[in-house]
């Protein structure tokens, strides 16, 4: 067998797309319609196997043509696509010999009349091909521009996802080394293909020296293939699909160089620090102790939800931090909101999709109220329909009031009520006593709104009507 050589930077023809060409005269009459033409060659050597690369339509008048049978055997171990058998002025007819090889051996055969030279097939071939290549040169340009803009997207991993499934016309899934699904587009394989799609994960997903850049296989009429990400921790991109057109493997690179832009850690010097800081943290620090490696203050603590309400994954949280310009991203299972660290006194700013709530810049000590400040701004967000919620710091007349004082006074006034009381008091009085407002906030009935502030009315002996009343507890709430 020659050497298998790569394939022209051309897509292949199907034969029936020349057979179609009337002007030509060709007619099939031996072997299968269906084959994919790769190039054309032209030879009269008795065994032309040594000068054939695979793929080709071979274009023969017999002129020393002895053995039909060993002729279409050679050809057919070559890979030739197709032969191409000219009559006259060697041979009258087609030999009924040659007919019957092509037949035995599963071989096109294709009788070219005697007004049609073999330059004219060969032209036809090579503008049947430049117009395929532009056809699939059209094609990714529109894929790519479709996968850049679903990359852009506030969920741009599921985005990206959806539109190859779209663009592929199959299943698009993100695996894990281990074949745990992450993300998933299209219509569901059967369940033996989507354990091939598991196995071909496993294959390229070891990061081992002379591992494969993809794998490819078919389960039937389902085509399958896999694609490590760079730089991602064995994260793996796997199609199925029923078709195979040309531009395929081009349009899945592109979105493979994307998903491993969204997925990469991003760990810089910067990054370094502030796990080492996490890790000094754990074994026991006071957060005071590893401030210089947490890097210039203050901090931001960002509380964000989808506006959909959707479940979100590790891989859209880290694309919702990098927007905001942070590494620091906590979406932990279980867990009520994305949790986002700005350094350096970064402000949030509002994000497609997406409901935030922000703290005002403190100091790496101040984190945990700031955790809380940030939830409440949330909240505040979501009851009131808004982007984005900033719990800002007291100003004005509340900030001339001496912090030590009014500190001890809102402790003395606030005593009777409970956290639970004093938060829904908190949350009530920003709302302007909104009932509804603030029980989206709370994520609580609005019954148990009603319950809460008759309830803190009366353990204070006030009159929440009483705008005077309202005004002293809502200072006394902002020292807190």
């Amino acid at each position: 067998m020659p050497e298998t050589l790569a394939g022209p930077p051309t897509p292949p023809v199907p034969m029936t797309e020349l057979l179609a060409r009337e002007e030509l005269g060709l007619r099939l009459i031996a072997g299968p319609a269906a084959a994919d033409l790769l190039w054309v060659h032209t030879s009269e050597m008795a065994d032309p196997y040594p000068y054939l690369l695979g793929g080709e339509l071979l274009l023969s008048a017999g002129v020393l043509l002895t053995d039909p049978d060993r002729y279409v055997a050679r050809l057919v171990e070559a890979g030739a696509a197709a032969l191409g058998f000219g009559v006259r002025p060697v041979h009258d007819t087609v030999p009924p010999e040659l007919v019957a090889a092509c037949e035995r051996y599963g071989m096109p055969l294709i009788e070219v009349p005697p007004g049609t030279p073999f330059t004219a097939i060969a032209r036809a071939v090579w503008g049947l091909m430049a117009a395929a290549r532009h056809r699939e040169l059209r094609r990714v340009t529109r894929a790519q521009q479709a996968l850049a803009t679903a990359a852009a997207r506030p969920d741009p991993v599921p985005a990206v996802l959806h539109q190859l499934a779209v663009q592929l016309a199959g299943r698009a899934v993100l695996l894990t080394a281990g074949g745990e699904e992450l993300h998933a587009a299209g219509r569901d394989p059967d369940p033996e293909a989507a354990g091939a799609l598991g196995r071909l994960a496993r294959v390229v997903a070891r990061r081992r020296p002379g591992s494969p850049a993809s794998a490819t296989d078919a389960l039937g009429d389902t085509h399958l293939s896999a694609y490590p990400l760079g730089g991602s921790d064995g994260l793996v991109l796997a199609l199925a699909t029923r078709r195979r057109e040309a531009g395929d493997h081009t349009v899945a690179g592109i979105a493979v160089v994307l998903l491993s832009l969204l997925a990469a850690p991003h760990q810089g010097a910067a990054g370094a620090d502030r796990s080492a800081a996490l890790v000094r943290m754990l074994l026991g620090a006071a957060p005071d102790e590893v401030a210089p490696l947490l890097g210039e203050g203050p901090w931001t603590v960002v509380h964000a939800r989808r506006g959909d309400g959707t479940q979100v994954d590790p891989l859209t949280a880290g694309a919702l931090g990098a927007a905001l310009g942070s590494a620091l991203v906590d979406a932990g299972r279980g867990a009520d909101a994305v949790r986002v660290l700005l350094p350096g006194g970064r402000e949030a700013a509002p994000q497609p999709g997406w409901t935030l709530g922000a703290s005002a810049p403190g100091p790496v000590t101040a984190l945990a109220d700031a955790e809380t400040r940030a939830a409440r701004a949330l909240g505040h967000a979501e009851a009131t329909r808004a982007p984005l919620s900033v719990d800002t710091p007291v100003t004005g007349l509340a900030a001339l009031l001496p912090p030590g004082p009014a500190a001890e006074h809102a402790r003395a006034l606030l005593a009777p009520l409970t956290e639970p009381l004093a938060e829904t008091l908190r949350c009530w009085l920003s709302l302007h006593g909104s009932w509804d407002r603030t029980a989206a906030a709370l994520s609580v009935h609005r019954n148990t709104v009603r319950q809460r502030i008759g309830r803190c009315g009366v353990l204070l002996g006030v009159d929440l009507d009483d705008m005077d009343v309202r005004t002293e507890l809502w200072l006394a709430l902002r020292q807190g």
